[in-house]
């Protein structure tokens, strides 16, 4: 294909929770999803953003295509992405965090080890264990790499990987399993199950990301799709935090004195009114008001558009285009 009709190929989550908030995120940026085949379908497009291909993926496919470069962009965990083989940054760039999908990545004991609180009395009782019983510490888990790496960091050795086929968090009680590696969003399965998180043992603080490929081939066309893609999410981000204030134009003069200490404050003044930030809009209105300035309307912005996009500007200079 040429660099104008090659499309940008944009993975999203195919079902569940994390589906249902990529779509209202998506939505409230202003791009509908339009699924081609009905709702089972696994292609759809974006409406508004014409020069992308969307497939719908699981989250861990989502992650395994962007690490091959089979995509440009994906939406999916970043315990996932984290997890995969040697390390991801090199490969894999994440753009932006999303503020939905949370779920801490964490090292849980039984509750019944009253004096295990950190991940030095795990590494003492790791010890303890394989000098009593001969055996290695067994933990259950399905984030193996990150497991390796975060019990390295904190000196944990004598231990041994069990990979987890089912439900992390029944390990233990099967017999199966004396720790556990798991996700959780509350901690309320675990304790469920009678374990706690270690005190130091959250080993990642994951949320839904969107990540872009660096082992794919990109055209400029495709980062000028991710632009638009990207400065919209980002306007409408910056303008749910903003309010226009609008004033008569010949109080010119006396608003602008008024509202002076509020663009230290981060708000920006406009033609016969002035930008601000929502949680100083009542005193912005008092200072008019005191000043004799009015009336004074308010309306609530969609977007904020800004001409910079740093995460674009930094995946292409990562990419040296």
């Amino acid at each position: 294909m040429s660099e104008i009709t090659a499309p940008l190929t944009l993975a999203l989550p195919s079902k569940g929770r994390l589906k249902e908030q990529c779509d209202a995120w998506l939505s409230d940026a202003g791009f509908k999803l339009e699924i081609e085949g009905g709702e089972r379908g696994y292609r759809a497009s974006l409406r508004g953003l014409p020069g992308a291909e969307v497939r719908l993926l699981s989250a861990g496919d989502i992650a395994s295509a962007l690490d091959a470069g089979e995509v440009h962009l994906g939406v999916t965990g970043e315990d996932l992405l984290r997890e995969r083989p040697d390390g991801v940054d090199d490969r894999v760039m994440l753009l932006r965090a999303l503020g939905f999908g949370r779920a801490d990545l964490v090292v849980a004991a039984p509750q019944s080890w009253i004096d295990v609180e950190t991940m030095a009395d795990v590494g003492e009782v790791a010890h303890l264990y394989l000098a009593r019983t001969g055996n290695r510490l067994r933990v259950a888990t399905k984030y193996a790499a990150q497991t390796r790496a975060f019990f390295a960091r904190h000196g944990v050795a004598d231990y041994r990987i069990v990979e987890s086929l089912g439900a992390t968090e029944g390990a233990p009680a099967a017999g199966q399993a004396e720790l556990v590696v798991d996700i959780t969003t509350t901690g309320a399965t675990l304790a469920a199950n009678n374990l706690k998180i270690v005190g130091d043992g959250v080993m990642l603080k994951s949320q839904a990301q969107l990540a872009a490929s660096l082992r794919t081939t990109w055209t400029k066309g495709q980062l000028d799709q991710l632009r638009r893609l990207l400065s919209t999410v980002e306007a409408r981000v910056r303008a749910k935090g903003l309010a226009a204030m609008r004033w008569p134009v010949e109080q010119d003069r006396a608003a602008a004195k008024a509202v002076a200490p509020f663009l230290t404050r981060g708000a920006t003044r406009r033609e016969d009114g002035l930008l601000v930030a929502s949680t100083d809009l009542i005193d912005a209105g008092a200072a008019l008001s005191a000043a004799g300035v009015g009336p004074v309307s308010v309306i609530r912005v969609d977007y904020v558009f800004d001409p910079a996009c740093p995460a674009v500007d930094a995946l292409q200079a990562r990419l040296g285009l």
